[in-house]
């Protein structure tokens, strides 16, 4: 099994997810939180990856949101040029909310998805974590206005690698089921439906960590201390939406990532 290495850009998040540890903890493990990776931190540990002995995927995260460093694109372009036969990394995996995903991050996404260099799944998927339908529940989800804006540049990638013609990455539409969401899971299914018939895009709808390579809408449990009542939530959602597999039992275990 590939070693899952987090080189976190930053840990500062500009958005604040009322289920995730990042809303509630100014500082981590005791080290003084807010601060951006230097350039010369991450191109050692870059070039450090030649002398690692196990094959290794790649995570520009852990709690905070990568695409706020201002030099993202700086910093994995350098990954990817130095990752010619996959010398340092075998997978990249960018966990993103999406608010940030202008047109030059947009391109330095698709550029590195798709060189010729490298395997062809060496940059898989891109993870959205979206989470509602309406801008309203965005808001209470999330405590900012940015739900128009994520929905915009997802809907920008997506145009953008068909328009290139590529097929690299796939994109994850993440919902966490939560009873303030609830009532926009059939919604949410719809919306983004229409958007990829209308782009001739196959997808999966999934209650699972994504198991092949394909664009997805990912149905996930919320992860709370009454685990028992998010998963009964989880799975009435499910079976409202008709995506379980015939004969599914009980709660499901998703994949860590």
């Amino acid at each position: 099994m590939p070693t899952n290495l987090n080189l976190e850009l930053t840990d500062l998040c500009n958005v604040k997810c009322r289920f995730c540890g990042q809303a509630e903890t100014p500082k981590v493990h005791g080290f003084q939180a807010n601060k951006f990776m230097k350039w010369d931190v991450w191109k050692a540990s870059i070039d450090g990856l030649a002398d690692y002995p196990d094959e290794v995927d790649l995570c520009p995260h852990w709690l905070g949101e990568p695409t706020l460093h201002p030099e993202f694109s700086r910093f994995v372009r350098y990954a990817f040029d130095n990752n010619a036969g996959n010398r340092l990394f075998r997978h990249f995996k960018l966990h993103t909310n999406g608010t940030l995903l202008d047109d030059e991050r947009i391109d330095t996404i698709l550029d590195c998805a798709n060189r010729d260099d490298q395997a062809e799944d060496t940059f898989g998927f891109v993870h959205f974590s979206v989470d509602a339908y309406t801008p309203e529940v965005y808001y209470r989800l999330k405590k900012y206005d940015y739900g128009e804006r994520v929905y915009t540049n997802i809907r920008r990638l997506i145009e953008r690698r068909q328009e290139r013609g590529l097929r690299w990455p796939y994109v994850t539409n993440a919902f966490i089921v939560t009873p303030e969401n609830r009532h926009e899971a059939r919604w949410y299914l719809d919306y983004w439906t229409a958007l990829f018939d209308r782009h001739d895009v196959e997808f999966d709808v999934v209650y699972d960590w994504p198991q092949r390579f394909a664009d997805n809408l990912y149905y996930r449990r919320l992860h709370q201390k009454n685990q028992a009542a998010a998963d009964r939530l989880h799975r009435e959602v499910l079976d409202e939406l008709d995506i379980l597999p015939l004969g599914a039992q009980g709660a499901f275990i998703e994949e860590a990532f």
